[in-house]
Formats: structure tokens, sequence, C-alpha cells
């Protein structure tokens, strides 16, 4: 497939609204005008990439109406299509996708142009801060590669309460609780998420074989 096979679809589309559509205006793809209207440009790609959409970001010099237009089974796009389209949307540029064979043609207006308007979300923001708060120390590198695992709060609290229990042997979770001045010890040592703990007996919390092991890939918490 060319980049030029999704103009005949697509042209097709807008002279079906009354456009008319011209090819290669001025470095632009397309160019489609209806009367006194704004100019749509359109910027045809085989691949959503960073190419495209900086080109499209200069063609807002010339129009507020700007769409990249891609094939319908466009890899990239299938592939990141959440991040893609809030991309776009966070530039003001629509997207188009276009299917030239098959199908006689079908092209889908997947996103407008328009003003982005990003919807906040308190609750991420809190948990953000929470952390942020909760956290002892900077024990993260930015940039890092997080399959290899962070350190969080909640991490650093379990590690607290491993690294005690490998020191004083099996304890009640009241115990821990008040040496760690850590008042949910239990329930963090009862949900067991990292698999560090064992519950030998009722209320009595010890560290499992597992969390022998995987202690020793974490720094000592202060």
């Amino acid at each position: 497939m060319k980049e030029s096979d999704l103009y005949p679809p697509l042209k097709k589309y807008l002279e079906a609204q009354n456009y008319g559509v011209k090819g290669e205006v001025q470095d632009c793809d397309v160019v489609a005008i209806r009367g006194e209207e704004i100019p749509v440009i359109v910027e045809l790609k085989l691949v959503l990439n960073l190419q495209v959409i900086l080109q499209a970001v200069d063609r807002l010099a010339l129009s507020p109406i700007v769409y990249v237009g891609v094939p319908e089974k466009c890899k990239s796009l299938k592939r990141h299509r959440k991040q893609m389209i809030k991309l776009l949307k966070m530039l003001g540029i629509g997207l188009i996708t276009i299917a030239p064979e098959g199908r006689a043609g079908n092209v889908d207006i997947v996103l407008d142009p328009g003003e982005y308007k990003p919807r906040k979300s308190k609750h991420r923001q809190q948990r953000l801060l929470r952390e942020f708060s909760e956290r002892v120390g900077d024990p993260n590198l930015g940039g890092m590669d997080k399959r290899k695992g962070r350190m969080t709060a909640y991490r650093q609290r379990a590690l607290a309460i491993a690294h005690f229990l490998k020191k004083h042997g099996p304890a009640k979770a009241s115990q821990v609780a008040s040496a760690l001045q850590d008042p949910k010890s239990r329930e963090l040592m009862y949900n067991n998420v990292y698999g560090w703990f064992d519950n030998p007996s009722r209320g009595v919390y010890d560290l499992s074989p597992k969390g022998q092991e995987e202690i020793l890939l974490w720094a000592k918490v202060d």
C-alpha cells in the first residue's frame, strides 16, 4: 500500500459532503474547502508516528482544522490507540482511518480537532501526594526500568516489618505495630501482597522463606 492509495476514498468521502478537494497543495497532502468555511487539511501516512504528528502541528499555522489520515489497519495505532488519541487531543488534531481496499473505501472519523480540556482525577492526584509524603527518602532513580520494581511507601513498610521479624523472630501483630509505630502492620501482614509473611498461629506472624530471600534484594530501610 502507498500513501496515495488513501487519497481516492478520502476525496470521495469529502466530496460527498460538498467539499472541493485537491491533493498536494502547498505541502499539504489533502486540502478540502466548502464555500467560505475554514479549510480542512489532512496529512496522510501509513504509520502513525512522530513525523506525521509534527507535520500536522505545522499545518495548524494554516488552519485550525487538521487531521491525520492513516490506514484502518495501522499497526502503530492499534498498539497505542489510547495514548495516540490522547496526544492528538492535546494537540487539537483530528484522526481519520481509511480502508482503501475490499470495502469500497471506508472512511471513519475517529477524532475531530478541538480544544483539549483534560479531565482531572482528584483521586489519582491524592494517591500521588500520599505516596510522595509517605515514602521515606528518595530510593528510586527517575527514569529507572519499572520492570525491575520500584521502592514504594508500601514496600518500605513491608521491608521494615520483614527486617523486624528477621531480627526478633515470630511476633504478635500488636508487637510489630507497637515497635514500628505502624498501626496498619497487621493488615499489611495479613494481606501478604508479596508473600513475605507466614502466619504460624493466631495473631502471630513470621518471615516466610520467600521473604528471607527477597528482602536481601532491597536496600534496608533506615
